[in-house]
Order: C-alpha cells, then sequence, then structure tokens
C-alpha cells in the first residue's frame, strides 16, 4: 500500500508541473446580481462555478468579480436565498462581463448537480433523477444522524436502523455495499457490509448533499448499483471572504446535546478551513419501553482543508477523523416486571436505572469506531482540456466490547485501510459536446486484530475506466457512456482451533457498465426525462468468505466464494414542472437484477435444518449460507409543491414514495424482497413570511403529517420479517433569522417530532426483532416517541 500512496503522489505532483507549465493568461467573469422585477441589488448573492470550485459573493451594491479563471466553458450557478437560481453556460477564454437577474420565488427552479456526470451540469438536463439538500435545510431538520435526516428530505431514501445513531442508507429497496456514500470526492469505506455498521460522516460539517436514484456505475464502479449520496463537507470560502459557523441543538427525547465551529476563508487563491464538533445523547424513550437501556452514543470529529487555486486549476488537501462511542442494544429484559437488564462480571445480571439511562458513559456491547481520511483533490489545465486528480487514503477502525470482565479489550476489531484514485480527463467543448474519460479504483486491505473474527484478512484492488459524453441542442441533451472494470480479491486463509476457518481464495470480478438517457426541455417550465442503466456490484468478503455467528440474529453465516457479480437493468422516466404557483417531480422506475445475493437456509445430510452451537453463548443457531437469484424491484417518488396565488407565502408540499420488489422464484416460501420499505406520504402546511424584515426575517412555520403504510409483504422466508402495521406521526415547526444592518446574524429553529408520542415500529428498524417482553407480549423495541429540538445556528461573514 505504501509503494501504491507515493506512486499517486507522484502522479500528481508530475500533473501539477505539466498544468504550471501550461498555464494560460488569466480570464475573469464580472457583472452585478439584480432582482428581476424591480432592479434593486442583492448583496450576498453566491456565484460558483462548480467545475473549479470556485466562487465568490454579491458585494453591497450587487457585483461581484470572479477572478483567476483557467480558460475554458463554464455552467455558472448564481443563487440567493427567496430567489430563484440562474445557471448558464458561460465561453470564459476572455474576460466576461455579465449580469444576472433573479426572479423571486417560493421555490428553487433551476439547480446544478455534480453527481453521475463529467462535469457540472443542470439538473433538468440530467435523465437520472437528483435531489439536492443544501446546508439550510439539513440545519433545519432534527434528525440524530446525516441519513436519519435524508429519509426525511428525500423520497425514495430509507434507513436500515440500530438505534438513533446506526442508519444505513437504502436508496429504493437496496441498501448496504449496493448504496455509494462519496464524501469530499472520495468513497466512504468502512465495513458497509454490517447491519450495525452506519457511515462515519459529520452530520454537522455537511454543507450539501446530492442524491442520484438509480444505477451509478458508470462513473463509480461498483458499489453504486442502486445509488449514490454524495456528501461535501469541505467547501472552500468565496473569494476575499472569511466565514465564521458556530452551531448547537438540544433534543428533549433523549437530552441530544451538539456543538459545531468552523472557520474558513479564501484570499488571493488562497483557501482554507477547520472545524470541529460534538454530539452526545443518552438513552432515547418512548411511552411502551420507557427508556431503552444503551442506546446513548456520542460523537467527537475535526477536520481541515488548506488550498490553492490560480489560472493552472486548484489543489486541495482535506483532512477529517471521525471518533463515535455507540451503545449497543440487546433488548433483554426481566421477566417479572419487563424492565432492561445489563450484564455484570462473573456473570451476573441487574436491572437497569435511571443512572443508567441518563448519562454517555455505555455499558456493554458497545462500539467505537474510528475513521480517518485524508484527501488530496486536484484540478489542472491541460492545453485545452481540464484534468481532474482525487487521491484518498482512509483508516477505518470498528472495536465492538462485548465482555462485562474485561470492559477494555474489544472482542472484534476490524483494520480497514484504502487508498482510493481518480483520473477524468475533460475535453473541451467540442460544438454541442462534452466528453469526458477517466480511471478510478481503490486499493484496500483488512486486518482482524482481535479474538472474535467473522471475516479473513484480505487485500483487493479495484481498477475501471470509462467515457462520458453529453450532447445538447436547443431543448434536447442526451447523455451516456459505457465502462469497464475489474476487481482482484484475495482472502487470507486461517484456522481456528486446528480446524480450518477461513479457505484462502483468489477471485476476480469483471462487468461492462454503462448508462443511455435524455431529458427534453419542453418549456422554461416543463422537463421530460427518460434513462436506462446497466449496473453491477462485486460480491463483498461477508458474502464470498464469512464464518460465524451474526450478532443481533439467530443467524450463524458461511460465506459463498462461487458468488458472481450482481448485475442491473434500470429504466427509468420522469417528469419535472416548475410554475410560478407549482412544483411537480415525478418519476417511475423498473429495475431487473440478476444474480442479486441473499441468504438461505443449510440442511444437514438428513435434509434437516443444518444448527450450530455458538461457542460464546450456549445458543444453538440455525445456519445460513449466502445464494443468488434474480430480483425485480419497480416503484414510484412524487413530490408536489403547492403556493397558489396571490398567497405565495403558503405552501402546501406533499411527497409520496413507493418501492415493490420481489425474487423470480418463491424462497421458503417467500417471493418478497427483504428490507422493502413501505410506502410513505409527508404532507406539510407551511408559511414564509417576513422574507426581508429588518430585525426577524424568513419566518418559517409549519405542521407536517408523516404517514407510513403498513408493509404486508415482509419477506417471511426462514422467519426473517413479519408484517408491521402502518403508523401516522405529526410534526411541527418554526424558524427565524435575526438580522442587523442587512445580515443574518442567526437562525433559531425549533421541531417538534411524533407530536402524539405514538408507540410505533418502522419495519426497516434492527429493533423490531429483539427479545419478546414477557410482561406485556410485545416483540421488539419501538421507536422513540415524542421529541422537541432547538438549533441556533450562526453564520458570521467578513
Amino acid at each position: 500500500m505504501t509503494y501504491l500512496k507515493y506512486k499517486l503522489l507522484y502522479t500528481v505532483i508530475l500533473l501539477t508541473a505539466a498544468a504550471y507549465c501550461n498555464a494560460q493568461k488569466n480570464t475573469s467573469l464580472s457583472g452585478k446580481i439584480t432582482d428581476a422585477k424591480t432592479g434593486a441589488v442583492l448583496p450576498g448573492a453566491s456565484i460558483i462555478i462548480h467545475d473549479i470550485n470556485k466562487g465568490v459573493v454579491s458585494k453591497q451594491d450587487g457585483s461581484y468579480q470572479v477572478n483567476n479563471i483557467p480558460p475554458g466553458k463554464y455552467l455558472v450557478e448564481v443563487s440567493y436565498i427567496g430567489y430563484s437560481s440562474d445557471a448558464q453556460t458561460i465561453d470564459l477564454h476572455s474576460a466576461v462581463q455579465k449580469d444576472f437577474a433573479l426572479d423571486e420565488t417560493a421555490v428553487e427552479k433551476e439547480a446544478v448537480t455534480i453527481t453521475g456526470v463529467s462535469s457540472a451540469t443542470r439538473i433538468k438536463d440530467n435523465p437520472q433523477p437528483v435531489s439536492i439538500v443544501k446546508r439550510e435545510e439539513f440545519v433545519n431538520t432534527t434528525a440524530t444522524n446525516t441519513i436519519d435526516a435524508l429519509t426525511k428530505l428525500v423520497p425514495g431514501v430509507n434507513a436500515v436502523t440500530t438505534g438513533p445513531a446506526i442508519s444505513k442508507p437504502f436508496i429504493r429497496g437496496l441498501g448496504y455495499n449496493r448504496v455509494l456514500t462519496i464524501n469530499d470526492n472520495v468513497p466512504q469505506e468502512g465495513q458497509q457490509w454490517g447491519d450495525e455498521h452506519g457511515i462515519e460522516i459529520d452530520d454537522y460539517s455537511v454543507q450539501r448533499i446530492e442524491v442520484l436514484k438509480g444505477p451509478a456505475s458508470l462513473m463509480y464502479g461498483s458499489d453504486a448499483l442502486a445509488g449514490v449520496i454524495n456528501i461535501q463537507s469541505q467547501v472552500p470560502a468565496p473569494e476575499g471572504a472569511i466565514k465564521v459557523n458556530f452551531l448547537s441543538e438540544y433534543q428533549t427525547n433523549n437530552a441530544l446535546r451538539g456543538f459545531y465551529g468552523n472557520i474558513a476563508g479564501t484570499k488571493n487563491g488562497f483557501s482554507w478551513n477547520a472545524y470541529g464538533s460534538y454530539k452526545g445523547a443518552q438513552d432515547y424513550k418512548n411511552k411502551y419501553d420507557g427508556y431503552v437501556f444503551n442506546s446513548k452514543f456520542y460523537n467527537k470529529n475535526f477536520g481541515g482543508m488548506v488550498g490553492y487555486g490560480g489560472n493552472w486549476g486548484y489543489s486541495h488537501l482535506l483532512v477529517s477523523n471521525f471518533d463515535q462511542h455507540i451503545g449497543m442494544v440487546e433488548g433483554e429484559r426481566d421477566s417479572a416486571t419487563g424492565r432492561f437488564i445489563k450484564a455484570l462480571p462473573d456473570g451476573e445480571e441487574a436491572i437497569a436505572t435511571d443512572d443508567d439511562f441518563k448519562t454517555t458513559s455505555m455499558e456493554i456491547p458497545f462500539q467505537h469506531i474510528r475513521h480517518f481520511k485524508v484527501t488530496s483533490d486536484n484540478n489542472f489545465k491541460v492545453g485545452t482540456s481540464n484534468v481532474d486528480v482525487v487521491v484518498g487514503y482512509q483508516h477505518n477502525q470498528r472495536q465492538e466490547f462485548g465482555n462485562p470482565d474485561d470492559v477494555s479489550t474489544p472482542d472484534a476489531w476490524f483494520d480497514l485501510q484504502t487508498v482510493n484514485y481518480a483520473v477524468r480527463w475533460h475535453l473541451p467543448y467540442n460544438s454541442n459536446w462534452r466528453t469526458s474519460f477517466g480511471v478510478t479504483g481503490m486499493y484496500q486491505t483488512n486486518k482482524n486484530k482481535a479474538e472474535e473474527v467473522l471475516i479473513p484478512n484480505y487485500n483487493s484492488f479495484d481498477i475501471g475506466g470509462f467515457v462520458f459524453t453529453q450532447y445538447t441542442k436547443d431543448k434536447l441533451t442526451l447523455s451516456g457512456g459505457i465502462r469497464y472494470d475489474t476487481r482482484h480479491a484475495v482472502g487470507d486463509p486461517m484456522e481456528e482451533d486446528g480446524e480450518v476457518k477461513f479457505a484462502a481464495f483468489d477471485k476476480n470480478f469483471s462487468n461492462v457498465s454503462g448508462s443511455a438517457g435524455l431529458s427534453y426541455e419542453v418549456s422554461k417550465t416543463l422537463a421530460l426525462k427518460a434513462n436506462i442503466a446497466r449496473g453491477f456490484r462485486a460480491p463483498n468478503f461477508a458474502e464470498l468468505s464469512s464464518n460465524g455467528a451474526h450478532e443481533g440474529t439467530n443467524r450463524y453465516e458461511i460465506g459463498n466464494a462461487d458468488l458472481k457479480s450482481e448485475t442491473s437493468l434500470q429504466g427509468d422516466a420522469g417528469i419535472e414542472l416548475t410554475t410560478a404557483h407549482v412544483s411537480l417531480d415525478a418519476s417511475l422506475f423498473y429495475n431487473h437484477i440478476h444474480n442479486f445475493i441473499f441468504y438461505e437456509r443449510m440442511q444437514n445430510a438428513s435434509g434437516g435444518d443444518s444448527l450450530i452451537t455458538d461457542a460464546e453463548s450456549g445458543d444453538e443457531l440455525q445456519v445460513f449460507k449466502f445464494a443468488q437469484q434474480t430480483a425485480n424491484l419497480y416503484g414510484a417518488e412524487l413530490s408536489l409543491d403547492i403556493h397558489p396565488h396571490p398567497l405565495d407565502w403558503l405552501h402546501f408540499k406533499n411527497t409520496f414514495s413507493y418501492t415493490r420488489g420481489q425474487f423470480s422464484e418463491a424462497i421458503d416460501g417467500s417471493r418478497n424482497i427483504p428490507f422493502v420499505p413501505a410506502a410513505r406520504l409527508i404532507t406539510a402546511l407551511a408559511v414564509d413570511v417576513l422574507r426581508k424584515g429588518n430585525f426577524i426575517r424568513n419566518i418559517t412555520a409549519g405542521i407536517e403529517s408523516d404517514y407510513n403504510f403498513a408493509q404486508n409483504n415482509p419477506f417471511t422466508g426462514y422467519d426473517t420479517e413479519t408484517a408491521t402495521p402502518g403508523y401516522w406521526l405529526v410534526g411541527a415547526n418554526i424558524s427565524a433569522d435575526i438580522a442587523s444592518k442587512g445580515k443574518t446574524i442567526c437562525t433559531l429553529s425549533i421541531t417538534g417530532n411524533n407530536l402524539g408520542d405514538i408507540a410505533y415500529q418502522n419495519n426497516l428498524s434492527r429493533f423490531k426483532y429483539l427479545d419478546v417482553n414477557n410482561v406485556t407480549g410485545r416483540q421488539g423495541v419501538f421507536n422513540m416517541g415524542r421529541n422537541f429540538g432547538i438549533k441556533l445556528n450562526v453564520p458570521l461573514s467578513f
């Protein structure tokens, strides 16, 4: 791994030198930002050129100037709170003066995406469905982690949860290694195969999230079969500005308290950033379980960035460190009282008390996760082309503690190191064509450092090459490409007590993926889209070679070294309608997956169920082995926002999502695919007033209905899932900006979730299948009850 890191560093240095040698004369973009109706200047508007990671904000007189732009043709995005963004492609081979007049609007009419495409693209021109969540929306949402917040903001995104701290992202019924999470241009690698393994990203540092729904293997290779969640945490400050941000929050249900601080600046092309955060929560509660013992957690995170940009391009070095402790809920209760019990040394047990609930100090079992990442993110001007070079190093350490007699020694310790690399060459605009090609991949090693071993020590190497092109003519945009990937996976042998636990294996997985789609802008208010994409996913090492008890279930899992890559063929169709008073975004999809990986029960020699006794717990476990079959998923998402004239300050917002998944043949009597979310309808009535108040402005208040339909199509094979009844939650929110001299000093937001204190279980909650409470007869643990949250966000700019 050391050799590869130095080789990639040498490549970056070589391209940097070439870029300096090819650096051309500076060019610039300047002008003024005004209100389209009144002509009033708009100070503080944001002007961003995404492809070169450069931006400024307009001055008090509305003027702006972006300097040191490498000559070329770029998509420029201009945005201002309360106004519709404007995105235009501008030829910047020489200095250009361009004024922008923005329309005041109740909803966003224009947005730019960088996910699943080779360069910044208007969402209207992207044939695949993409949702964008800006920091303002994220900050005003009460949640316990990043993915939890996304499930409330983006239809079609759900999460398999293991308590409030762990949410595994699912897109259209698919998750685990089928969803790729990207953070600051580097795919996040942190043992995604595990049920209780969340993503290791500081949610307070999130500046922007883009969600692409559907296969994205063309641009990202394996693990993007279901879609991509692209999280941007460290973004350079606008030129000539220093930005400071303080944020604090408190939630009443589990006494969650969080603090975040960030300072960033850019001067004469030199950019820097630093942040730190803390979040801690006690045990949460609901009206059926009371306090849920050991559902507590806390995070301590920090990161930073330095970089420089000039007419040759830019180079940024980013560092982040994520450190989290999570209590693991086992759900064991006292048979006489139904109260939770905790494990003590020498095999003793005791009933958990208030002192155990109301602290962030967790009990056995718990996890300690550390994720360190350093990234070199570069863009170079080479002749008339642009070249992106990204190199990232990640070190993920996941420790699991479960021995009351030795709480400081981990039972399991996964040590994962990954080097990611990407080189993307963007050819100059050629008439109506934009074309890019490149190579991406990673090298990864995993070592076990504790006694309990679930997967072998291994190493793998991925490399893939792609070509992507986009053609735009008048109102029509065509885009597509093709990619070839190969993965070389090597598992090390291991013996335990004189018997083979893991046999050595050496496997190669290769595949071709691609996509083709179109977007047609019928008018300024209506766009039609269609896309077809082939994706793939190589089996992960748990599926290939696991050999051990799966914690939290009654399963002993055995890998299958003969597994093949999953391949999918998905079709999407969508419509976007944005008028002055109605916004509609609707999409349909159908996904056919060949070699879908799942587990099936093994039989013994006599044809009965294969059983094994867990050496640690003494429990008798059923033995399962990974297998493959054809699967089909289909569904729809809908977003509708009505803001009738002349009541433009009134919003009637609705989002709906539905996914259905089935195997081609029944498995133990069930054709339903596991982990498919129930249909969901979120309806909100909101008001948005005082946009231009002097002291208090941008007041937003609303009430929300969140109805989750019953999931009556569970995967009942091997008693894996049971039907889940529907439930209805009601929430409310209010937020406002405090301003002085035309600048926002702070934003205060208050939210209330589950105001009716409804006791419910989401069908994707793993707590649903914990032990039965013998006193009440209810199985499992219920989700969080009534919860109020308050956030104070202080954005300062100099």
